[in-house]
This record gives C-alpha cells, structure tokens and sequence, in this order.
C-alpha cells in the first residue's frame, strides 16, 4: 500500500515535469509574434500483405518547406598552443576567395563572415583566453581560413608584504 502511495507521487511529478516541457514546444513564437506548433517529420516502413515494403510519411511540414538560413556556419576549430602562447580559430570555407572573407573582432568575439555568388557563411566564435588583439594575422589557403592571435599573459597580482609590530 505505501509503495503504492509512493509510486503514484513519484510518477505523477515525473508526468507534470514532461507537461511542463510540452507547453514549452507548444508556446514557439516567431519574430513576428505569431506562435507555431512544433514541426515534424519521418517516414513509416511497414510490410504489407504482400510482402513488399510500404512506405509512408507523416508529420506537419514537408523538408522543402522547413525554415533555412541564408548564410551556412562554417565548421570552425578552436586551438591554443600554450607552448607557443598562440590562439588559432581554423574555419572551412570552400568556394570563396579571401578578398570575399571579413573578419571582425569585438570584444571577445571573432566573427567571421563571407560571400560570393550564392555561397554565404556567417559564424561569431567567442574568445575565452585573454588575447592580444593588435597582433591578428589571418590567412586563407585552399578553403582553410587560419585567424591567429598572441595570447596575453596573465597579470600576476602584486603583493606587498606588511611587517606586523
């Protein structure tokens, strides 16, 4: 009887938790305010009584009429070499040139867009060590984009010792 009890409280909050998180998916709101359901989409394979395969979709949107950006991310690396006290940020950007490239840095962010023809990436990576901003270099070969920075040592604290009377 008391596992029982205790079963159905404890499966009753889990059940609340999943509702909760429906109304998350249910209360989408586009830009323009107005609010969407959540789009799916799959395929079903069954076999029918005849042995062959049946194929069928389901969901509420098609693949073609999914939502797409106009700029795609570019797949971006992140290395620091402590030994040599260099940050480099390497992206993939097949199919532009480097006077297409601009690279941004603000703050501690990098962004990194570029665009020729009907190719357009667009990506702003966050910079986590402290860098030298002043010594950026950037290259481009081959569809590799290389950005590097110097990276900054950190301030020691300068103490004082106090003599104690």
């Amino acid at each position: 009887m008391f596992l029982d009890e205790e079963f159905d409280r404890l499966f009753q909050r889990m059940s609340r938790s999943f509702m909760d998180f429906d109304d998350v998916f249910e209360s989408i709101k586009r830009a323009d305010g107005k609010t969407v359901g959540p789009y799916y989409y799959g395929y079903t394979v069954t076999v029918g009584p005849d042995g062959k395969p049946q194929v069928r979709e389901y969901g509420n949107i098609k693949p073609s009429l999914l939502p797409t950006a106009d700029a795609r991310e570019p797949l971006v690396d992140t290395l620091v070499d402590e030994k040599e006290g260099v940050l480099k940020l390497v992206a993939e950007m097949p199919g532009v040139e480097k006077n297409d490239i601009k690279v941004v840095v603000e703050g501690n962010k990098v962004n990194i867009d570029a665009e020729k023809g009907d190719r357009k990436y667009h990506t702003t990576i966050p910079i986590r060590n402290k860098i030298d901003v002043d010594s950026v270099k950037a290259s481009y070969t081959n569809g590799i984009l290389e950005v590097q920075f110097r990276l900054k040592k950190e301030d020691k604290p300068k103490g004082k010792t106090v003599e104690v009377s």
